[in-house]
């Protein structure tokens, strides 16, 4: 999904989440404004409907940057874009700190679905539908909007927020690989009731929404290949990752920026065989944080070192 930002227009940054656009959003946006349902008296209405949609869609990413970064994950881009929205979001490689860094994001409707739910019925009781129908009708749109992607997010494919919940917490009995492994399973099996849906709905954005979900499909499945793999791989004892505490594997993994050839760092203290490069930070490839070979190092291999 990193390939999203590229085009996009920074907006501004809160709470040390920067806000991207993605230059498509223009282009739907002017389409969609101009050929949604005519229920307005004024195309102004259609464009507030528009925003509101991308309101909502922005708090429930917040909820998930916000979350993550709680959980000690980094968090600090967000790109709105024709499907909704993205936060990129990389919280500790622990299903608890995965868990509550996806599920903030759906809480944040059930937060919106309590307080636009009373507004909703209060208007329809309050006959607005006569007075004022197109507050009346922005009111019913914004409310049914949030249920919507509310219902949405929280199927059980991936990478959609139930899909990824789904993974969270099948990561607690069997593992960090496998519990991926079961989750885009699960989401290839959704996805082609999707595509079914699409194609009997004769709806062009759910064939578009489809296609996404089964390309990060695709991706999640070869992630936790990649993960099955390192999992089986013999491990550096002597050293120890200060962020996820899993000990780096034996091999030749890293690759010097200087010279491009690739060697095990943990044998040679950070420094390049082929040109003598010294690195000051290595990456685990566990959980993709950078450290110093100092920090690294377990503390019993530092107190050998100092006899």
């Amino acid at each position: 999904m990193g390939s999203i930002r590229k085009g996009s227009v920074h907006l501004f940054r809160f709470a040390g989440v920067d806000v991207f656009l993605h230059w498509s959003w223009f282009l739907v946006a002017i389409f969609e404004i101009n050929t949604r349902s005519t229920r307005y008296s004024s195309v102004v209405w259609n464009a507030i409907e528009y925003l509101a949609l991308f309101a909502i869609v922005l708090l429930h990413e917040y909820g998930h940057a916000l979350a993550c970064r709680q959980v000690g994950g980094r968090s600090d881009h967000i790109v709105l874009w024709p499907l909704g929205g993205v936060a990129y979001v990389d919280p500790p490689p622990r299903p608890g700190a995965t868990l509550w860094s996806i599920a903030a994001g759906p809480l944040v409707n059930v937060l919106l679905l309590v307080v636009l739910g009373p507004i909703f019925l209060w208007s329809r009781s309050a006959g607005l539908s006569q007075a004022m129908p197109n507050v009346y009708a922005f009111v019913q749109a914004a409310f049914v909007i949030n249920v919507g992607l509310l219902i949405f997010n929280m199927l059980p494919i991936y990478p959609l927020d139930g899909g990824q919940i789904l993974r969270s917490l099948l990561w607690f009995p069997l593992g960090r690989a496998r519990s991926l492994m079961a989750a885009t399973i699960i989401g290839f099996l959704g996805v082609l009731g999707l595509i079914g849906f699409a194609a009997w709905n004769h709806s062009g954005w759910f064939a578009i929404i489809s296609a996404f979900i089964l390309l990060n499909c695709w991706s999640g499945l070869r992630q936790a290949q990649a993960l099955s793999r390192l999992a089986k791989l013999p491990r550096h004892l002597g050293f120890t990752c200060p962020t996820c505490k899993a000990a780096p594997p034996i091999g030749n993994f890293w690759q010097c920026g200087a010279c491009g050839q690739p060697f095990n760092t943990f044998a040679t203290r950070a420094i390049c065989p082929h040109c003598s490069s010294r690195f000051p930070v290595t990456m685990c490839l566990d959980c993709r944080r950078q450290h110093s070979m100092d920090e690294w190092a377990a503390p019993a291999a530092i107190a050998a070192a100092k006899l």
